[in-house]
């Protein structure tokens, strides 16, 4: 028997045996990137100097840290940079596309193990951080309350850092270019932090910002318990402020959970026309439900990740490979 017959009669692997394979394949691509583990180590550096500050204040006791902390817009996009940045467009790019797709694998398993991948990774890097900023809170800020809730802020960063990861794998698998996604993001993402800074200061309709990626509208959170001052993503802020957009899911979560019945007041702060040496005056906009808020940014992430993932596997389905 020939080489050729003995191939032919080879039982071919199952649907999850090469598709795990591609995962694997992935997996190893991204840990033996050194921007990746630089990252990693910068977010374990911003995470102690945020917990190190409130100690060499002498801050007193916060309770509500663990389940009030969350990586922040900036850690999701840059996570979704270094992560999948090079995870299409790297193999157009290195010309590993071509051997990678000899391989009894179609190209939607490629785009879809590169992706869980991707999730695995995240995942796995966000309980790390997670874990490490719930015991130093512990250390810096006393006793934690509701910890069992510290998942639920885990979950909705990853939400939230999808958003990039898909729009970075649609430009990536559009352009063929690792720089390209990169720049592509990093203007989207300047652009749209500029654009909700302007019209959190200049418009009376900040509910715009609800249905774009970023941080939202904000107000006040209205609940018959009492308000203290927190650490959020490094600031300290009342333990009644909330932001209603995609960036906040995590902890509107875990507000929800805690409150279910909450309504959150959409304030807006008049700098410009305050009068000199009084404080600005806030303007209540409009009232919502928690419960309202959570499934409304949910729903807008969910909204952003699938038509950003069909983009990018389309456009990876059609790519030419050899032009």
């Amino acid at each position: 028997m020939d080489t050729a017959t003995r191939r032919a009669n080879r039982p071919r692997p199952s649907w999850i045996s090469r598709f795990w394979a591609v995962v694997k394949y992935e997996m190893l691509w991204n840990i033996r990137k050194k921007k990746f583990v630089g990252l990693l180590i910068a977010a374990f550096a911003l995470i102690t100097v945020s917990l190190a500050l409130p100690a060499v204040f002498q801050v007193g006791q916060n309770p509500d840290f663990a389940v009030t902390f969350s990586a922040g817009n900036l850690v999701f996009f840059l996570f979704a940079i270094v992560t999948v940045m090079n995870s299409i467009s790297g193999e157009f790019e290195s010309g590993t596309i071509v051997p990678l797709l000899t391989k009894p694998v179609s190209r939607t398993m490629v785009f879809l193990g590169k992706l869980f991948a991707a999730f695995i990774i995240i995942i796995v890097t966000y309980a790390v951080l997670f874990t490490y900023s719930t015991i130093g809170g512990i250390i810096v800020y006393g006793p934690q309350e509701n910890l069992h809730l510290v998942p639920l802020v885990l979950l909705g960063d990853v939400i939230s850092t999808f958003i990039w990861v898909a729009i970075v794998l649609a430009v990536g698998s559009i352009s063929k270019s690792s720089l390209i996604a990169a720049l592509s993001a990093l203007g989207l993402f300047i652009a749209l932090t500029f654009a909700s800074s302007i019209i959190t200061s200049f418009s009376n309709q900040p509910e715009l910002l609800n249905y774009i990626p970023g941080s939202g509208a904000t107000g006040t959170l209205n609940v018959a318990q009492r308000s203290q001052n927190i650490t959020i993503q490094n600031i300290t802020i009342s333990a009644n402020s909330i932001a209603t957009g995609t960036d906040s899911i995590g902890t509107n979560l875990v507000n929800y959970a805690l409150y279910p019945s909450a309504t959150v007041n959409v304030t807006r702060t008049d700098y410009f026309l305050a009068t000199p040496g009084q404080p600005p005056s806030v303007i209540q906009l409009y009232t919502e439900s928690i419960g309202f808020i959570v499934l409304r940014s949910i729903a807008v992430a969910f909204a952003y990740i699938f038509v950003f993932l069909l983009i990018g596997w389309y456009a990876f389905k059609r790519a030419q490979i050899l032009e």
